[in-house]
């Protein structure tokens, strides 16, 4: 069963009307309450961006709670890559509506996802017309890579970030995700976090921060 993407966001911190928007994209499990305050450390930085950080559109199928964007129970390739294509339109028809909402495009729109919602983020914004000024991914992968260049209709500039001490998401999926997205012709800077398990530290975040500063700041 897919629900409709709700979940919480964050107006501009300026008061004014939104320059761009930031998409906040969780993982497994989790809704969009576990990764929307990252967007109160964000504000001071890009205080004309909004943010919203919806639930994903299914009920998680390994927990009692929280949401999936789509089921990891059979972890296959093929079977991930048809969760992400099932998953795909319903994350692409949100981000248009809200896009829409701010009288915002594509271009003004960055993803940050963490873990599936990397997975999602990756899978979608290439795929998107005009493509998004920025997406940053923590402790994800990247979903059917040998069908990216084939299939990509922009090259936003990427940044994955990892823990190399990672017990879910294995820290490799980081080099072969910058690998599949080349392959494609987008540029994916990378950063290790040694010792960091399945999570986001300080430096990650920081990192992250100062990479959609340069991305969505308005020419001027």
């Amino acid at each position: 069963m897919s629900l409709p993407l709700t979940g919480p966001s964050r107006p501009p911190a300026s008061g004014g009307k939104p320059t761009s928007l930031v998409v906040l994209l969780h993982g497994l499990g989790a809704d969009g309450q576990d990764l929307i305050e990252l967007a109160d450390h964000l504000a001071p930085l890009l205080p004309d961006t909004a943010f919203i950080a919806p639930n994903a559109p299914e009920p998680c199928d390994m927990a009692p709670y929280g949401y999936q964007w789509f089921s990891l129970q059979e972890r296959t390739p093929a079977v991930m890559a048809a969760g992400a294509d099932r998953a795909a339109p319903v994350l692409a028809a949100f981000l248009e509506t809200e896009l829409a909402a701010r009288g915002l495009d594509a271009r003004r729109l960055a993803l940050l996802g963490f873990s599936q919602g990397t997975m999602m983020s990756l899978h979608v914004g290439p795929r998107l017309s005009p493509g998004p000024a920025a997406i940053v991914g923590f402790s994800g992968a990247l979903v059917a890579p040998e069908r990216l260049a084939a299939e990509h209709r922009s090259n936003p500039p990427v940044l994955l970030i990892h823990g190399d001490a990672d017990p879910v998401v294995p820290f490799p999926a980081m080099a072969a995700a910058a690998s599949g997205l080349a392959t494609a012709g987008i540029a994916a800077e990378t950063l290790r976090r040694p010792g960091l398990g399945h999570g986001i530290d300080g430096p990650g975040f920081n990192a992250a921060a100062q990479f959609l500063v340069r991305h969505l700041r308005q020419p001027g």
